[in-house]
């Protein structure tokens, strides 16, 4: 029996649409797994994970519901997205598919602390920038005989593993919440005439996790010092 999805608003669908139209860029047969209530508890919250593999980070995005779900499937983004109806602000979620191995091993729902050392938002996007550039003009340097994947894989990982600012989070987990549309600034009035303030993000931890959490998504990886060692892909 398929699950009708009902948002909050508009604004929610297409965020959520724009949101899958992302992971599809980076890939064409990507999977999501939603998650809303848990243990008979129905919410209005829902919570998309996705794993780009350009990033080797998972992305989560969430979406207010206007009538409370209970919901643990792992879909077609794909399909996903074809379903979403922005004008009305509604989605039926997909049959399930064979979950890829990501996909059973999500970040903890709660326990999550936050981080000190993270720089500011802007400070975020100019190292992304920044790391951009210098991937490119050290790629480009090579001759044309040493330009191989083994190479590139391997100016990749150096670049993409280094820590942002005074932090474990490596640099690709903010490289990917660019790409994704989570760094965009974001504009709140602090009192009635009042100038407009930046809304803050922030970094945060739970066991062996970190979350780069904006207030248009979240990007979580597993930290080095659990892992041995991080594998990284440049984008």
């Amino acid at each position: 029996m398929s699950v009708r999805l009902a948002f909050a608003d508009v604004g929610e669908a297409a965020d959520l649409a724009a949101f899958l139209g992302r992971l599809i860029h980076y890939d064409k047969a990507a999977a999501v797994r939603l998650q809303a209530g848990g243990a008979g508890e129905k919410i209005r919250s829902l919570a998309v994970f996705g794993r780009p593999p350009s990033f080797e980070v998972l992305a989560i995005r969430t979406a207010r519901l206007a009538d409370p779900v209970e919901l643990d499937v792992t879909v077609s983004a794909g399909e996903l997205l074809e379903s979403v109806d922005e004008s009305a602000g509604t989605a039926e979620v997909p049959a399930a598919v064979t979950g890829p191995p990501w996909a059973g091993v999500l970040p903890p729902r709660g326990g999550w602390q936050q981080l000190d050392g993270m720089p500011s938002q802007d400070a975020v996007r100019a190292e992304v920038a920044a790391v951009v550039a210098e991937f490119r003009t050290r790629t480009e340097e090579l001759p044309a005989e040493s330009r191989t994947r083994a190479e590139l894989d391997r100016i990749g990982r150096e670049i993409w593993s280094r820590p942002l600012g005074d932090t474990e989070l490596p640099v690709r987990a903010a490289h990917a919440a660019q790409s994704l549309g989570f760094l965009r600034p974001v504009r709140v009035a602090v009192a009635a005439g009042g100038p407009p303030q930046e809304q803050p993000f922030a970094l945060l931890a739970a066991g062996a996790w970190l979350r780069l959490r904006t207030p248009y998504g979240s990007v979580a990886v597993r930290s080095a010092s659990a892992l041995g060692g991080l594998s990284v892909t440049p984008a």
